[in-house]
């Protein structure tokens, strides 16, 4: 089994205040290439939002990379990438390129994760395990979106294997697990048991440990409303279901990316709103 690789990238980001009556700020903890962020901008909510940039311009072959996110009490930010994550073609002699990602959001704080797309390139193999631990009244909102490959160049569900991993514990409990394995060659993606006619999918998980379950109740119905009116049966499928407890996971399958981008953020306002009485603000890009 190969184990030579090209990089071991390492990003630790620590946001919060040093004192309570202080502004939040970004602490980099550790910062190896090719994972960086340069600095974090406030928002107009006083969010504090960070990008996360891949100097390689992709997940290469054999890369191992982590990422560690610590977001302290009453403490909010955003995150997404500068563009989509795009994992090439796996080399013989190297590692599986892997991504292992942990986050931690203490007691009021909130954390937005909103990443571009993932675009698994023809040949690669990819790894990625993502754990969340959120304390009591800990928020996230958090999404993934999965492309089927680079479709300019006819590239459908060409990538060997792609692996995802989540756990999402709160109140050290877990409430979503996820474990995805898709092996195109053997387990054609095309099955119905499977995504059938469509080529993207995207989860986006709403959470906020603690309050009651007629909340949840609401905002499950509240977002019902929302995926029965943006549903396309011939191009894009919405779901919600509950989670155990502490939030709602929202399910996507499309033909294309354009209609997740605009519909997940109907999502996330309607949630945002009910859950805190704010309205969302869209990560502004930087290149």
């Amino acid at each position: 089994m190969p184990t030579t690789h090209r990089v071991d990238g390492r990003l630790h980001l620590c946001f919060g205040r040093p004192d309570p009556d202080a502004e939040a700020q970004l602490q980099i903890k550790q910062q190896t290439p090719p994972l960086r962020v340069i600095r974090a901008f406030p928002t107009a909510d006083h969010t504090l939002l960070a990008h996360i940039h891949n100097v390689s311009g992709g997940v290469l072959g054999g890369d191992q990379l982590r990422l560690c996110v610590e977001v302290q009490a009453d403490t909010q930010v955003q995150l997404t990438s500068t563009g989509a994550t795009r994992v090439y073609r796996h080399r013989p002699t190297y590692a599986d390129a892997t991504q292992r990602t942990t986050i931690q959001v203490a007691a009021g704080g909130v954390l937005e994760y909103l990443p571009d797309l993932l675009i698994p390139y023809a040949g690669a193999r990819y790894r990625q395990v993502t754990q969340i631990d959120l304390a009591d009244n800990a928020g996230l909102f958090y999404w993934e979106i999965i492309a089927p490959g680079r479709e300019a160049h006819h590239e459908l569900f060409a990538y060997e294997e792609l692996h995802l991993q989540l756990d999402i514990r709160a109140a050290e409990r877990p409430i979503a697990v996820e474990r995805l394995h898709l092996i195109p060659a053997t387990k054609p993606l095309q099955s119905l048991a499977r995504l059938g006619p469509y080529r993207y999918f995207a989860t986006f998980y709403l959470c906020r440990v603690g309050l009651p379950p007629a909340t949840w109740l609401l905002l499950e119905k509240a977002l019902q409303e929302i995926a029965h009116i943006l549903t396309d049966q011939q191009t894009t499928l919405w779901g919600v279901s509950p989670l155990p407890a502490h939030g709602l996971s929202v399910r996507a399958l499309s033909m294309n990316s354009r209609a997740l981008l605009a519909g997940l953020p109907h999502f996330w306002q309607a949630a945002k709103w009910a859950l805190y009485g704010q309205n969302v603000v869209m990560p502004r890009k930087v290149y």
